[in-house]
């Protein structure tokens, strides 16, 4: 069984999985090159700051994107703002969140070109899903921790999900659990190194993200993420 078909059942039947960093690679190079990686992760060191953080944070940096992906290819669509209602994220939803875009090169580039159309691919056709881009950095300093989710174990309200790691210095913890609706836990892991992947079925199943610390206190710390939401438009 070849490893799209593999990953692709697992998320079928277990509502997640997670992909090791070779085999996220492989499967990504699959889909198309990843020749921009490098300028790719060093555009994490240029995002804004999320202002909306209602439990008064100012550890998290993003910038956001919209596309529309379907088999006829990938279109980036007009600036919007990512909007999730209280019933899928009690701390910061019910309002429209404006963040700075993903800018042109990284949005129009060859490595995001590939994550999109290696997402089409695992999640399967639509006539056209709706996705939203998401560059995330969480920083965590002495005495200040970060907090990848701080809305707790939660859904996003799409039908996929994916979240890739590029980056991580200078932290510990940051472990991803995974429950069902009912809140059993299903599953647990780490995202340690570049290209480790979580890919979740957003209708069956929760997940959440522990805080993380610098591992030298002396020293700032970050985790850098691309989270990537599928919903069918």
């Amino acid at each position: 069984m070849d490893t799209l078909r593999r990953l692709t059942d697992l998320v079928r039947t277990d509502g997640f999985t997670f992909v090791h960093a070779p085999e996220m690679r492989a499967l990504l190079e699959q889909s198309g090159g990843l020749s921009d990686w490098a300028a790719f992760a060093l555009s994490w060191d240029d995002l804004g700051p999320d202002t909306y953080m209602a439990d008064g944070g100012r550890y998290r940096k993003r910038r956001h994107a919209v596309f529309a992906v379907s088999a006829e290819g990938v279109v980036r669509q007009p600036a919007a703002p990512h909007y999730q209602s209280r019933d899928y994220n009690t701390l910061n939803g019910g309002i429209e969140r404006w963040f700075e875009p993903v800018t042109e090169a990284i949005g129009a580039g060859p490595t995001m070109t590939t994550v999109l159309r290696c997402c089409l691919d695992l999640f399967g056709p639509a006539e056209s899903w709706f996705v939203e881009v998401h560059q995330f950095r969480i920083e965590a300093r002495r005495g200040a921790e970060g907090r990848p989710t701080p809305e707790g174990m939660h859904r996003d309200g799409v039908d996929y999900v994916l979240v890739l790691l590029v980056n991580r210095t200078n932290i510990v913890s940051g472990m991803t659990t995974v429950h069902n609706l009912s809140g059993a836990e299903l599953g647990h892991f780490t995202l340690t190194a570049p290209f480790d992947a979580a890919l979740v079925d957003d209708q069956r199943v929760m997940h959440g993200v522990t805080a993380v610390e610098p591992l030298d206190p002396a020293e700032p710390g970050f985790r850098d993420v691309l989270v990537v939401t599928f919903r069918r438009g």
